[in-house]
Parts: structure tokens; C-alpha cells; sequence
């Protein structure tokens, strides 16, 4: 028989041995040691050009990026919508749930797994007794009525840290969902950013190409004029016509993708197309970044949330090998309850006190391979989980390296688009200076027509490619979330809980 004395040197022993964790010890990647993010050494500023978006950018390597980058352009409205957005967008509120369920799921198995659990209970019953139970067939039935009140008490103990394995792999989880909404936040800023920018392009395509149409209908008019004087043959009108028509088709798309844009807008902000009310974007109004903040490699890593969800990922499956190396141990379960009972009622806790205390040991001595099978599955999507890292990681500095070339890149076609537009202008004013003398034909004034108006609006393409890939550097950096202001954090971490 166990005694109070016995079970509770049964209980110090436990306590002793659940100080024992099996591993593995979780230990962080190493970032990649690079000194840089592409190839070739990059400038320290890009192309000038003339006009609007053609200033230089100068990388500045190691200098670190502000948590509110969007205000590096300068806009007011786009600031304004970026933070409406982050307080109203709904996959946004959809994160911040969900990462409020994974604190409460650790928060629940922190108190199963590692706290006794203690449950009181109380019954009554009514029992008929006859004397057949004591073999005495001939005795009157007993009916009586049998009240119990106990506290009941069991604990687990986590001699060899299972339970210890199984919460740091619910904390990597929550670490994960927290990396997760800092990933949608950058996903949404970046969207607001590129969407406004997109705006803006298209705002300018379509005030182009209307200035364009406005100047072909001037031409068509004076051609009917010498056409009326029998100066140019019929062709001629008609052919201008065509091209002005031609011209007058490019705006219901422009118009259509416009207000698709501003849709999109819209339900970024978390409001329907119909109720929004948006500012409208334009170029001119929306300044390019000059200095463009290069956090250095080795820091990446700690930055990106998708890095950092990886990494919660990975620490999450080292865990579970340490929960499924901990199945194969044995299992210490300590119990114990005080309680009465009685006949009546109001004389339940007016006896002696029955309690008792139980300690039960499990062994696992054959499980047809089962737990050693499990254990090699956890190894296994460790290493899967360690593989998807460094994919991740992998593609990381590609995004970086990708929007770094892409800016220099951009600068230098902006610089040819706008000599190339310039040339189409020139061109176009000297023939229809030429065809107003009769030195050149219609056909001539038609295709410097149509190539100033490509090169009008790939210039407006060209302009606007700077700052979407502007705003694609500061999200491939990772967008600053760490350089929040301690007060910010608190307020948007209060939001998620």
C-alpha cells in the first residue's frame, strides 16, 4: 500500500526528473555569408534623365529602412490610404485572428500540459440494496440515499520534457502567425503603394493620349479645310481621319483599366467600390526616392517575415522531434482526491475525510515499431522544413537582387525613352511643318504621328516603372516592420490579441 510519505518522495523524484529534456536544442540558421546581393558591383547612383522621375537614386549600403517606407515618396494621400488600409483591410483583420488563435491555443496546452489539473466534483444517488448482495436472500430491501463530494487532482510529469518540446513547437507556431501578419501588413502596404502608382500611370497615359487626339483633330481639321479648297486629294482626309479614330480607341481601355485600378484601391482599403472615397494619383504629385536605404545581406534574414516564418517553421519541427523522442520514454502520472461521503445530506463534511494518493508509471514496451517510425517522421519534416528555409532565403536575395538591377536598369531606359521622345517630337513638328508646304505626303505625317504617340506613352511607362520597382526594393528588404515605433508596436500587437 502507498503511503502519504511514499507518494509524496514519488513526487520530489518526479519534479527532480522532469528538470531531464530529451533534444534536439533548436538553433537558429546562420545567415548566408555574402557581402553583397548581385553579381557584378552595382553604382552608387543611377542615370539622370530630364523631366518628371528622372532624378538619380543613390544606393546607400548598410543604412536601414524606415517601418513607414511609403512616406519616403512624399504623398500625402498615398500615406493616408496606406494607413486606412492597414486599419480596415479584411485579410488583414483575417491574420490578426488568427494569430490571436495560436497565443490562445499556446496559452490553453501551457496550462494542460504543465499545470495539475484539479476538478471538483459532486453526486447523489439513490441506491435499494436487498439482501441477496450478502447472501442472505430472506432480508428486507435497504433504499438510502448516498451524497459524495471530492477534489480530485492528476499531473503529468514531464520527466523527459515532451510536453516542455510540445509548447516551444506551439510558441514556433505563434512566432509563425506573427510573422504571418507582418508578411500581410508588407503585402498590403506594397500593394496600396504599386496600385497608386499604377493610378498614376494611367492617369498620364490618358491625359497623353487625349493632348495627342486634341492635336490630330486640329490636323484633320485644317486637311478638310484644303481639302474643301481642293488642295489635298480625298485620301488624304480620310487617312487622317482613321489615324484620329485609331487614336480615340485608346482611351476606352485606358478609361476601363483606370477604374479597375480604382477598385482595387478601394477593396485594398477595406471599402466597396461604390462607398469609396479615394484620392486620385498622379505623377507629378508623388515624389521618387532619391536614397535608397541597402540594409546589408547578413541582416536580411533577420528581416524578412517570410524568412522569419520559415525559421518559426523549422523550430516548430525540431520540436516535434523532441515530442516524438519523448514518446518512447516512460510516463509519470501522480493522482490524488479528498472527499466525503455521507447519508444525508447536512452531515456530507461532518465525517472523517477520505482522500487518496496514486502514482502510475507507463512503459512503452512494444508498439510494432510505431514510435521509432514517428520519430523518423518528425527527422523528416525537419529536414523538409530546413530545405523550404533555405529556398526561401534563396529566393529573398533574389527579390532583392532582382529590384536593384531593376532600378538601374529603369534609370537608363528612362533616359533613352525620354531622348526617343523627345527626337518623336522634333520629327513630328518638322513634318508637319513640311506637309503644311507640300514637302512631304500624308503617309510621312501619319507615321510621326503614331510614333510620337508610342513614345509618349512608353515614356509615361518608363516614368512610372521607377517607382514601382522603388516600392518592390523597400518590400524585398522586408519593409522596415522592425524599426517600429515602440508605441505602434504595442498598439498593433494590442489589435492581434
Amino acid at each position: 500500500m502507498i503511503t502519504l510519505r511514499s507518494a509524496i518522495l514519488a513526487l520530489a523524484a518526479g519534479l527532480t526528473l522532469a528538470g531531464c529534456m530529451v533534444g534536439p536544442d533548436f538553433r537558429r540558421p546562420e545567415p548566408p555569408a555574402t557581402s553583397g546581393y548581385t553579381e557584378s558591383p552595382l553604382p552608387d547612383r543611377t542615370a539622370t534623365s530630364p523631366g518628371k522621375g528622372g532624378e538619380a537614386q543613390r544606393f546607400v549600403a548598410g543604412q536601414d529602412l524606415s517601418a513607414q517606407w511609403w512616406t519616403l515618396f512624399n504623398s500625402e494621400p498615398l500615406d493616408r490610404l496606406v494607413r486606412d488600409s492597414l486599419a480596415q483591410n479584411p485579410t488583414l483583420t483575417a491574420a490578426q485572428a488568427t494569430l490571436r488563435q495560436a497565443r490562445e491555443n499556446l496559452a490553453a496546452e501551457r496550462g494542460a500540459l504543465l499545470l495539475p489539473k484539479v476538478d471538483g466534483t459532486l453526486s447523489a444517488t439513490r441506491q435499494k440494496i436487498t439482501g441477496a448482495s450478502f447472501g442472505q436472500p430472506d432480508a428486507p430491501a435497504s433504499i438510502f440515499s448516498l451524497y459524495n463530494a471530492s477534489v480530485n487532482v492528476s499531473y503529468a510529469l514531464d520527466a523527459f520534457g515532451g510536453n516542455r518540446r510540445e509548447l516551444e513547437g506551439l510558441q514556433a507556431l505563434v512566432d509563425y502567425q506573427n510573422f504571418q501578419f507582418e508578411g500581410a501588413k508588407l503585402s498590403l502596404t506594397a500593394n496600396v503603394v504599386t496600385t497608386a502608382i499604377r493610378e498614376a500611370q494611367l492617369r498620364a497615359q490618358l491625359k497623353a493620349t487625349q493632348e495627342i487626339l486634341a492635336a490630330e483633330q486640329k490636323q484633320v481639321a485644317l486637311i478638310e479645310k484644303q481639302f474643301e479648297l481642293g488642295a489635298v486629294a480625298r485620301l488624304t482626309v480620310t487617312a487622317q481621319r482613321t489615324q484620329v479614330e485609331q487614336t480615340r480607341a485608346l482611351l476606352p481601355p485606358l478609361e476601363r483599366d483606370l477604374a479597375k485600378t480604382r477598385h482595387q484601391l478601394a477593396v485594398l482599403s477595406g471599402r466597396l467600390p461604390s462607398e469609396a472615397t479615394l484620392p486620385e494619383f498622379d505623377l507629378d504629385a508623388i515624389a521618387l526616392p532619391q536614397e535608397l536605404p541597402i540594409s546589408v545581406p547578413s541582416s536580411l534574414a533577420r528581416q524578412r517575415p517570410d524568412i522569419q516564418a520559415a525559421e518559426a517553421l523549422l523550430h516548430q519541427a525540431s520540436a516535434q522531434i523532441g515530442v516524438a523522442t519523448a514518446n518512447e520514454y516512460p510516463k509519470i502520472n501522480l493522482t490524488g482526491s479528498i472527499g466525503d461521503q455521507s447519508l444525508q445530506l447536512h452531515s456530507l463534511f461532518a465525517g472523517p475525510v477520505v482522500w487518496s494518493v496514486g502514482a502510475g508509471l507507463l512503459q512503452p514496451l512494444f508498439h510494432g515499431g510505431e514510435l521509432e517510425a514517428r520519430r523518423r517522421a518528425a527527422v523528416a519534416a525537419y529536414d523538409q522544413a530546413e530545405a523550404q528555409y533555405r529556398q526561401t532565403v534563396l529566393l529573398a536575395f533574389q527579390n532583392v537582387a532582382d529590384a536593384l538591377r531593376a532600378l538601374e536598369a529603369d534609370a537608363r531606359t528612362l533616359k533613352a525613352q525620354s531622348d526617343a521622345t523627345a527626337f518623336a517630337r522634333e520629327t513630328l513638328e518638322l513634318t508637319q511643318r513640311q506637309y503644311q508646304l507640300g514637302g512631304t505626303g500624308i503617309i510621312a505625317l501619319l507615321i510621326a504621328q503614331q510614333q510620337f504617340q508610342l513614345e509618349r506613352l512608353n515614356l509615361v511607362t518608363a516614368q512610372s516603372a521607377r517607382y514601382a520597382d522603388t516600392a518592390a526594393l523597400f518590400q524585398a528588404l522586408g519593409g522596415g516592420w522592425w524599426n517600429r515605433e515602440p508605441q505602434a508596436a504595442a498598439s498593433a500587437d494590442s489589435q492581434s490579441n
